[in-house]
Order: C-alpha cells, then sequence, then structure tokens
C-alpha cells in the first residue's frame, strides 16, 4: 500500500482539452473494499465487489441504475414494453467501441445471449430464465422476447452481470484513461457534451482503487480518499471504530438474504425440527444491537416485506416471544433430539469483527443448548455457512429460486416443482401464489435460518454529493459530485 499512498498524495491531474472544464479540486478518488478492480467477464462466474463497481461503470447495459437505484438508459435510449409483457423492444443509441468501431444490435443481442448459454455461469442466468430469446430487429433495434411476464426485467438488465461487454471493452458510461504506474489506480474519465454548441464539454474523473478495509478507512480518515464503498457486516466494526466526521458512515437499504444454511444432508443435524430448534434459538435483536445500523430488523421468513404481489409475510408465532420465556422449552427439545451427546455444530463466518460478533451470538444462543460451536475453516468442513446477498430485483422468485435443487446442497424437490410451475405460468397472480407456497415449504423444512437483511455500507465525504443508498447497493460513478434531483 505503499505505493497507492504515495500516488494518492499526488496533486491534482494536469487539465485536460481548453473545451473542457475539469473539477477545481480534481478527481473524485473512490476505493473499493477488495482487490485491484479489473474487467471481468461475468459468464466466467460471480463478480468480485471491486470488478463489479468497475464493470458497470466502463461498461454499461441496455439500460443502468442511477444514483438513488433508478432504472435510466445505458446503451438504449428508449425501450417499449408490448401490453402482454411478453416482449421488449429496445432502440439503441449511436455508441462506439473505444477501437472507434459502431456498436449494433446484432452485437449486442450476440453478446447478451452468450452470458444466456447454457455454458455460461453467470450469477443471473437462472434469474433470467424467462427469455425465450434475443433477437437484433434492425442495426439499431433489439427485442428479448419472454415466455412469460416479468416486471422486474429492466433492473436484472442493469446489474452489472449483464454488462455488454466486448472481450474486454465496454462503452462506458466511463472510459478507463489510463493507470498508475503500479496499476493500483485507474483513471475513468466521463465526456458530458453541452446542451447547446455555446455551453462547453465537461469533463468527469474519477480515481478508482481497491484496498483492504483497514485502508480503505484510514485514506478516508486522512482525507486522502473521497467515497469508500463494498463493506459488509463482516469488517463494519472496522469503520465504526474508525474517528470519522459525522455523517460519514452510511447504509444501502438494501433488501436480500442474509442468515445461515445448511451444507450437506446426512448426520445427526440433518434435520427439519434440528434446524428449528436452532433457528428459534438465535436471539436477533442483540445481533443486530452489536450491528448498530439503522433500521436493521429481525427476520424469521425467507421472503421480506414488500416484494412484487405479495402481502408481507406471517411472522412465525415464537418470534413475538421473548427468547427468555422459550429457553426452558427450547432446553428440553435439545435433550429429546440429542440427548446426552450433544453435537459440534461447525459454522462457515466471513472474518471480521463483524463475522465474530455472529460467532459469539451463536456461541451464546446455541451454547445455551447445551450445544458446541466451532468456527469452519472452510465452506466444505461447516454444518452451516452463512448467505450473505443482496436481491438484484425485487421478485420473491430470485428468493426463493436461490434454495432450489442445485443450488443448494438441502432443499425440496416439491418446492422445486412449484417454482418451475410459476416460472412457466403467464398469469401473474398465479406465479405469485406458487412462489408463497414454494417459499412456504422452504420455511417450513427450514432450509434457511433468516437473522436480517444484507448490511452494506459505505464512507461518503462532504465532496460527494451524488451518492445515495439504495435497495440494490450498486453505486454508478457518474455525477459524484452534483446533488441527486439536480441537473
Amino acid at each position: 500500500m505503499r505505493h497507492l499512498f504515495a500516488l494518492l498524495l499526488i496533486p491534482a491531474l494536469a487539465l485536460g482539452p481548453v473545451a473542457c472544464r475539469p473539477q477545481a479540486e480534481g478527481a473524485i478518488r473512490a476505493v473499493v473494499i477488495g482487490g485491484e478492480p479489473s474487467v471481468r467477464d461475468p459468464a466466467l462466474g460471480p463478480l468480485p465487489a471491486e470488478d463489479a463497481v468497475l464493470l458497470q461503470n466502463v461498461a454499461q447495459g441496455l439500460v443502468r441504475f442511477d444514483a438513488g437505484g433508478n432504472i435510466i438508459g445505458g446503451l438504449a435510449e428508449r425501450w417499449n414494453v408490448s401490453d402482454d409483457g411478453l416482449s421488449y423492444i429496445f432502440r439503441l443509441a449511436s455508441a462506439q467501441w473505444p477501437d472507434g468501431k459502431k456498436v449494433t444490435a446484432p452485437q449486442v443481442a450476440k453478446l447478451l445471449k452468450r452470458q444466456l448459454a447454457a455454458r455460461s455461469r453467470n450469477t443471473l442466468k437462472d434469474s433470467l430464465g424467462a427469455i425465450q430469446d434475443v433477437v437484433a430487429m434492425t442495426d439499431r433495434v433489439i427485442e428479448i422476447q419472454l415466455v412469460a411476464p416479468r416486471p422486474n426485467l429492466l433492473s436484472l438488465l442493469a446489474q452489472p452481470e449483464l454488462a455488454i461487454l466486448r472481450g474486454r471493452d465496454g462503452t462506458g458510461p466511463f472510459k478507463p484513461e489510463a493507470s498508475d504506474v503500479a496499476g493500483r489506480e485507474l483513471r475513468l474519465v466521463r465526456q458530458i457534451p453541452g446542451s447547446d454548441d455555446e455551453e462547453e464539454t465537461q469533463r468527469e474523473e474519477v480515481l478508482l482503487s481497491g484496498a483492504s478495509t483497514a485502508d480503505a478507512i484510514g485514506l478516508f480518515a486522512a482525507e486522502k480518499a473521497d467515497l469508500v464503498i463494498g463493506g459488509t457486516f463482516a469488517d463494519l466494526p472496522l469503520a465504526q471504530r474508525a474517528k470519522l466526521r459525522r455523517g460519514s458512515l452510511q447504509f444501502d437499504p438494501a433488501s436480500g438474504l442474509f442468515g445461515l444454511v445448511p451444507t450437506h444432508t446426512g448426520g445427526g443435524i440433518d434435520s427439519p425440527d434440528v434446524r428449528r430448534l436452532l433457528n428459534q434459538a438465535i436471539e436477533r435483536s442483540n445481533y443486530i444491537s452489536a450491528l448498530g445500523v439503522p433500521g436493521l430488523a429481525a427476520r424469521a421468513t425467507l421472503l421480506e416485506p414488500g416484494l412484487d404481489g405479495l402481502a408481507p409475510p406471517a411472522t412465525p408465532a415464537w418470534f413475538g416471544v421473548p427468547l427468555g420465556e422459550r429457553l426452558a422449552q427450547l432446553r428440553a427439545d435439545s435433550e429429546r433430539l440429542f440427548g446426552k451427546q450433544k453435537p459440534a455444530i461447525r459454522v462457515s463466518i466471513p472474518d471480521g469483527p463483524g463475522g465474530d460478533l455472529l460467532f459469539q451470538e451463536l456461541q451464546r444462543d446455541w451454547g445455551a443448548l447445551g450445544l458446541t460451536i466451532e468456527r469452519a475453516t472452510s465452506g466444505s468442513a461447516a454444518d452451516f455457512l452463512v448467505i450473505d446477498e443482496v436481491a438484484p430485483s425485487s421478485s420473491p422468485a430470485w428468493f426463493v429460486r436461490r434454495f432450489r435443487c442445485g443450488a443448494v446442497a438441502v432443499c425440496d424437490p416439491k418446492a422445486d416443482e412449484l417454482m418451475d410451475a410459476a416460472r412457466d405460468t403467464p398469469v401473474a397472480a398465479q406465479r405469485y401464489a406458487l412462489l408463497a407456497q414454494a417459499a412456504a415449504r422452504i420455511d417450513d423444512a427450514q432450509l434457511f435460518i433468516p437473522i436480517t437483511a444484507p448490511v452494506r455500507w459505505f464512507l461518503v465525504s462532504s465532496r460527494v454529493q451524488g451518492f445515495t443508498g439504495n435497495r440494490y447497493a450498486r453505486h454508478t460513478l457518474t455525477d459524484l459530485g452534483q446533488q441527486p434531483g439536480k441537473e
């Protein structure tokens, strides 16, 4: 990190062409928690946080997110949805690849279909299973055909996993212009044309780098970084302990899954009754209080409130009874299920002080039942592992299908049948009803032990005005110096 600190002390970047107006204070410096950001093909597998941030800013999809998580045009300048919801037609804006060649609809269709192909390991491929075909209608018009309506298609297309990437080249909104000699910092440049001939082109610059949590926080505290993104529950206490200006630490109101999932069948704890016991013994309020995230609430069901097409999930009766009043019965259930030879339960939890807090909570709560809790050295050696994932849309289908057979080790084939029926039906009400039934079966079998929502945090300085939290925890680096809602 010695080289990175030295680079960040360099004065503001040299001015661009006379027709451009660089920011008076120089480029905004953004640090992603993780490794060095690089352009990675989503078809190869999951995107690390640092690569996802870079990709969504240099290789836009047909549409993209603004600062508030709203859908805006990317490569597509406009789009229409058919009355039956089975056809999305996009008109591409005039755009060029970095080599100056024109971006065409046949190219875009081919690149999208590659992400959906059987060999693709794109993490959103399953969520896009309703896509029947991607067709270039003209040189600038592309159609996505569906087997059944999907109101959340645009939010999926805006994810970095659906970036339009030709090799290592994208079409913006930023262009990577240069990096430092060590390759640790990328200069991202965006040219913003004026509204008329009399207004000059503006040049927006962001210096993007990756760093460990401690180093990223240190850079921010020393005012050598204007923005830090990519924080999770595991490293949150590091930011809370740092001496930062009031209001610097902020959170995404993230939607998604945070809890425990069993990793294998067989053995003494492979039973819905055992998982139900462990689920009910967790005092979620203690952990949430220790995290100190405003608005964070405990959860006891797979589905969360506010998902499309469904009423808020019914909370199980035990959830409203204080743990102290339930503990005697839980201990009796532990004796009945395990007897005197109680097993050790191994849990895989991410490293970091936030992970330590979760492990301590499980030790206390499950230890009260006479159980021994161990921290697994790997996922393959664990009985349970932590799921900490942000939902890419507000559809209940993503939540349910996350636990389909093949995606998890312990599953319910009948729930899979309901998921498949939901995917095929063209009737929205029927689809949501089938997904609710599948979710109920997953809850009944205790295939997921929910705890709360995923935690995503960021640090933002007073220089950065155009940056807000959103449910997808996806962040554009455009317009960081501009207040949201202002032009």
